[in-house]
């Protein structure tokens, strides 16, 4: 008996808009306490004021995953972005990156990533960061950022310590 391994999907990448939103919000909130709950509102403010916001789509147009991104200097609040700006002066950050549950495994998180690398890369920036939870403990997804070269910078304990996060970035041409 021969085994084959199906192909991986293919995504494009596409912008992310307001007309998203009834489908990403759903899905970051089934992510939750990998990324933060978000009313449709909320997520709108992200992507006003992302640098980067795409949806994974797939040959049927549907939305496979979606990630939002952070160049420094913006008003965003969140406590892990500003860490990186006052340690760090030439990065992306990936805000979030939501991969619906029943595409995990597809290949649209990197496909996800490999577009915020390139992009990294068009823009002339040194490096991309992000965050993942060691407290819930995440290990899927520390794994899959080792995998893609990100490296451990620092930790935080952001919401009043709730939470733990590793703080990790990548260099880019890594």
């Amino acid at each position: 008996m021969t085994t084959t391994t199906a192909a991986p999907l293919a995504f494009s990448m596409q912008p992310l808009t307001a007309a998203d939103l009834p489908v990403i919000v759903p899905l970051n909130t089934a992510a939750v306490p990998h990324v933060n709950d978000l009313t449709a509102e909320a997520m709108q403010a992200l992507l006003d004021e992302a640098a980067i916001a795409v949806k994974a789509v797939d040959a049927a147009g549907g939305i496979a995953g979606f990630v939002v991104v952070f160049a420094p200097g913006t008003g965003y609040a969140s406590e892990n972005y500003r860490w990186f700006c006052e340690n760090m002066d030439d990065f992306l950050y990936v805000d979030r990156i939501v991969v619906d549950a029943t595409r995990r495994r597809s290949g649209a998180a990197r496909a996800l990533y490999e577009h915020v690398l390139a992009e990294a890369a068009a823009r002339g920036v040194a490096r991309v960061t992000c965050e993942v939870n060691i407290r819930p403990a995440n290990p899927v997804s520390m794994a899959f950022h080792e995998a893609l070269g990100f490296a451990s910078v620092g930790e935080l304990e952001p919401y009043g310590g709730s939470k733990r996060v590793a703080l990790l970035a990548r260099p880019i041409g890594a």
